[in-house]
């Protein structure tokens, strides 16, 4: 997928507002270039529950910003309009009433150009805050983390795009098809020795709570793929009959498949003998050396049965990146290919303590029935993430651009 302009990623322990307004200034540039190509009827509508119309994360985003920065540091404050904290809240109970998740396409009002108004309303009192406000450490940690989770819909825009023009008899494109990779290297192994290993973020830079606190556990000695399970390495597992042997499927990953009716991946179509895809730049024939994506935790972990692997504990991927930090040959497609499922469920670090306040709940609150998923894909901004990210989703989910590393035990 071809990128728009680059944030410049936040790399400094000590914040400096300077700094600090022009990462602002260049993500919300960048979320409104990811909306340039759409119509403003695309941008209303909403494909699933599960995702949000594009007008929705514009909002949303401004939201943040003003309800947890402007409210509280700007002078004389007033909201750009009342109604917007309720229709814009996504999660936040402690702030209070949300309009539900699964009714954002039925908003067509505000319509596009007053969410856009609202953006560039929000947009100038930030800057002039941030211009005129002594360098309150909270406030400037709190704008890091409004650019940080507008980052992160970022990519949901993407998701939740492609599902909707998905849907389209039309099945148009949102860009250009990106330059095909035309060959991939050959899938090895690496080994490591395992041992007590730290495991969390190390305190230098931005990370969000759920990468803390760091500390040690113990991991035996295991395997993990060299690079990404490929698209035609896919298609052997259904040619086999994948889809239709229970013996490689959790149980409840078998309902799973049978309720789906699913007999291949999410946005597979198959054309005579071939397999078509649909992607960001619409239908195109099935990429066979690119990785393939849009897989359920169930689908990942019967393919790597099906291969007699497993899939990585999130603890031996943090570990094998940092062991591999400086050997870049070593581990391909980390951080900008798709997103790698674990066997970890979501839960807490050792001495995780949930923050007082609304801002509390980002992460904590969702420590259940979740499994972690590592690394970044082609829809994550440049820079996002980190060995020590933690993405987390329900077995089930699949619209996110999720794949598969191998694993094995030594």
């Amino acid at each position: 997928m071809t990128q728009p302009p680059m944030t410049p990623p936040l790399k400094t322990d000590v914040l400096n507002s300077v700094h600090l307004a022009h990462i602002f200034r260049a993500t919300r540039a960048r979320t409104l270039s990811l909306a340039a190509p759409l119509t403003a009827e695309d941008c209303c509508v909403q494909s699933m529950p599960d995702a949000s119309p594009t007008k929705w994360h514009l909002g949303h985003t401004s939201w943040f910003f003003e309800t947890f920065v402007l409210a509280r540091w700007q002078m004389d404050y007033k909201p750009f309009d009342p109604a917007f904290r309720v229709l814009f809240n996504s999660y936040y109970n402690a702030v209070g009433d949300k309009h539900p998740r699964p009714e954002r396409g039925l908003l067509t009002r505000p319509g596009l150009e007053a969410v856009l108004a609202y953006r560039s309303d929000i947009d100038r009192r930030m800057q002039t805050l941030l211009a005129t406000e002594p360098a309150d450490t909270e406030l400037l940690k709190l704008v890091e983390l409004g650019v940080q989770h507008e980052q992160q819909h970022q990519e949901l825009l993407l998701t939740d795009v492609k599902h909707l023009f998905s849907r389209s008899p039309l099945l148009p494109p949102y860009q250009e098809p990106p330059q095909l990779e035309t060959r991939v290297e050959g899938l090895s192994w690496r080994d490591f020795a395992g041992g007590l290993v730290d495991i969390g973020h190390r305190g230098d830079g931005f990370c969000f709570d759920n990468e803390l606190p760091r500390h040690q556990v113990f991991v035996q000695a295991y395997r993990l793929a060299s690079r990404l399970v490929t698209n035609s390495e896919y298609a052997k597992f259904i040619a086999a009959g994948g889809y239709r042997d229970p013996a490689h499927w959790l149980a409840e990953g078998w309902d799973w498949r049978a309720a789906q009716q699913r007999q291949c991946p999410m946005y597979w179509r198959a054309e005579g003998d071939q397999w078509q895809e649909f992607t960001l730049a619409g239908l195109q024939p099935l990429n066979a050396h690119g990785p393939v994506v849009h897989l359920s935790y169930f689908e990942a972990d019967a393919y790597a049965r099906w291969m007699r692997a497993r899939l990585p504990t999130e603890f031996e991927w943090e570990h094998a990146v940092a062991s591999t930090a400086d050997k870049h040959d070593d581990l391909a497609q980390l951080f900008d290919a798709a997103w790698q499922w674990t066997s970890s469920s979501y839960g807490a670090y050792p001495k995780f303590r949930v923050k007082p306040g609304a801002v509390g709940e980002y992460n904590g609150k969702f420590m259940v029935n979740q499994y972690v998923l590592r690394g970044g894909s082609a829809a994550t901004p440049p820079g996002h993430s980190r060995a020590t990210y933690r993405n987390f989703f329900p077995a089930g989910a699949c619209w996110q651009f999720t794949g598969v590393r191998l694993a094995a035990d030594l």
